[in-house]
């Protein structure tokens, strides 16, 4: 689906503070408040905003698709800091949404996005491999989200009710 400027604003400004209200998004955007109105339940209708945590379906905006990644990282602890020193140095990274410590076969799971497997690509090979402590990485692309923070995305339209006859 394709959508206004200022419809991708809105989506923009909720996705990062659901809590924003009608008034102060219509101010932000310059529109009048009803227009606003209207254009928050056409994203809302559209499953463009999913819910009010504010996570947006990119996917059903065209020119918004993106990709994200989730690269495994080894590492070699530095004494007396341990993981901590090189997990800042990563986190730092405008690129980087989540990164966690793990256990297991690597010591850090970076989460990133980016808008082309080319840009992921170039974050990788550019930033997080050129890293003293960084030994080696695997990159996995998200090929399509089912669920995320508990929303699951495209819901079967199914029928769950039991038929009754008499």
């Amino acid at each position: 689906m394709k959508l206004t400027e200022k419809e991708i604003e809105i989506a923009e400004i909720l996705e990062k503070d659901a809590r924003v209200s009608d008034e102060d998004i219509a101010k932000m955007i310059g529109v009048e408040l009803e227009k606003t109105k209207e254009m928050i339940t056409k994203l809302e209708t559209e499953s463009i905003v999913v819910r009010y945590t504010s996570i947006v379906d990119w996917s059903k905006v065209e020119g918004h698709e993106g990709v994200t990644a989730m690269i495994d990282v080894k590492v070699t602890p530095k004494r007396g800091v341990g993981f901590d020193d090189v997990a800042q140095r990563i986190y730092r990274f405008k690129e980087v949404k989540s990164l966690y410590l793990m256990s297991g076969a690597y010591d850090l799971s970076v989460i990133i996005e980016g808008k082309s497997m080319n840009e992921v690509a170039r974050f990788v090979s550019e930033k997080l491999s050129t890293l003293d402590s960084v030994i080696s990485t695997t990159t996995h692309f998200i090929l399509k989200q089912y669920k995320h923070d508990g929303t699951i995305f495209e819901p079967s339209d199914d029928d769950k009710r039991i038929v009754v006859s008499p």
